[in-house]
């Protein structure tokens, strides 16, 4: 019965009874309810059933290739799909898993998947592990049509706006306060802080902040995200000299593999002054941008990186870059980072980013959207997304 349901009725509708048959004999059935889905488990297999919807940090389809599992999952759930991990022994994650959406007509069976990233909770008395949430990988791509059925697209209520553009070759102390302010939504409480706003007992003896990174920590204090989540500003409590003691490291990348620093000086900081990029037993290289620029450009790539819908490939022509940027406008900013010069674009909601590839001639892309509409925007074109969530 499974072949047949797998072989002929893959994108239609099936009755409940026929799908739960792909787990097993339905008297060693378990049921469970997760985060909103159904979970059956059986001992031929697994069978998920999540509701038709598009709702942000719940159970359902997420993408053409992904099924999300959110909710704190029962511990046979837990060990079905996370069998690899040592508390739990013998192995039953090899088992099939088939994935089913409730739409008004029905069961529609999207066929099987096999898990992907996973979360998990670990109890603070040291009990048994929970998962959290779980990305199921389809193993056939959904067509836009089904995708559409199965994930219908709200509209979005309000997507930031581009007026800080405007700004961008004038005050761009305007342009990151607009820009910031209306990426991220404002803190219920605000968020000092430490020694953002008198930094008299920063260290290396500086005296005060550099006018342009202050405004970038007041900014935080209402929204921290802008100090990165996949880079990062540094508080100011934990600036320090680079090992020469020449410049004052004030960034840092994910791994550590370069940071970004100014100049020091014991005299008052310029408001405005030149970012150098740095490898550790290399001579810094200066960013293209001065601070006003660099930290615009920062808080662009972040907002990109750490966006809830996103779009990335790899290796892409001069032309496919053109034809997915050709409604988008361009930020008129020098390329920000020297190893891997990077430009860029956005719409309402949007913003994204080229980057030069390692291959000659080719470019790296990313976007990322506040809402999965904004990214809908990015026009058709035969490209093999690594991953789109429009």
């Amino acid at each position: 019965m499974a072949d047949g349901i797998v072989a002929t009725a893959l994108w239609t509708l099936v009755e409940e009874a026929e799908i739960e048959a792909l787990a097993g004999d339905p008297s060693d059935m378990q049921r469970f309810a997760v985060g909103g889905a159904t979970v059956v488990l059986g001992t031929s297999g697994s069978v998920i059933i999540t509701a038709a919807g598009d709702a942000l940090g719940g159970s359902g389809v997420w993408s053409a290739e992904e099924v999300r599992l959110i909710g704190e999952a029962p511990a046979p759930v837990t060990k079905r799909l996370l069998g690899d991990l040592e508390a739990w022994g013998a192995d039953e994650s090899s088992l099939p898993i088939h994935l089913a959406v409730r739409v008004a007509e029905g069961l529609l069976y999207l066929g099987t998947g096999r898990r992907g990233r996973a979360h998990i909770m670990q109890p603070p008395d040291g009990g048994e592990p929970a998962l959290t949430s779980c990305g199921l990988r389809l193993d056939t791509r959904l067509s836009r049509p089904v995708l559409d059925r199965v994930r219908p697209t709200a509209s979005a209520p309000g997507l930031p706006g581009l007026g800080w553009l405007e700004h961008v070759d004038g005050d761009r102390a305007v342009a990151l306060e607009q820009f910031v302010t209306g990426w991220y939504p404002a803190a219920d409480q605000p968020q000092p802080q430490p020694q953002s706003r008198h930094p008299s007992s920063a260290p290396a003896g500086s005296r005060s902040t550099p006018g342009r990174l202050q405004q970038l920590y007041l900014l935080a204090e209402q929204r921290p995200g802008v100090l990165g989540h996949h880079n990062h500003i540094l508080p100011w409590h934990e600036v320090s000299t680079d090992p020469l003691g020449e410049l004052l490291v004030f960034g840092a990348e994910n791994q550590g593999s370069f940071y970004w620093s100014l100049p020091w000086t014991l005299d008052e900081p310029e408001d405005d002054p030149d970012v150098w990029f740095c490898v550790f037993d290399e001579t810094p290289i200066a960013e293209q941008e001065p601070l006003s620029g660099f930290l615009l450009q920062f808080s662009l790539f972040e907002a990109a990186m750490s966006a809830d819908y996103v779009g990335l490939v790899h290796s892409l022509s001069d032309r496919r870059i053109a034809q997915l940027t050709a409604p988008l406008q361009h930020v008129p900013l020098r390329p920000f980072r020297p190893r891997a010069p990077t430009r860029f674009y956005v719409a309402p909601g949007l913003v994204l980013y080229v980057a030069d590839s390692l291959d000659d001639g080719k470019f790296d892309l990313w976007a990322g959207a506040t809402h999965r509409s904004a990214l809908q925007t990015l026009p058709e074109s035969n490209v093999e997304w690594i991953s789109f969530d429009g």
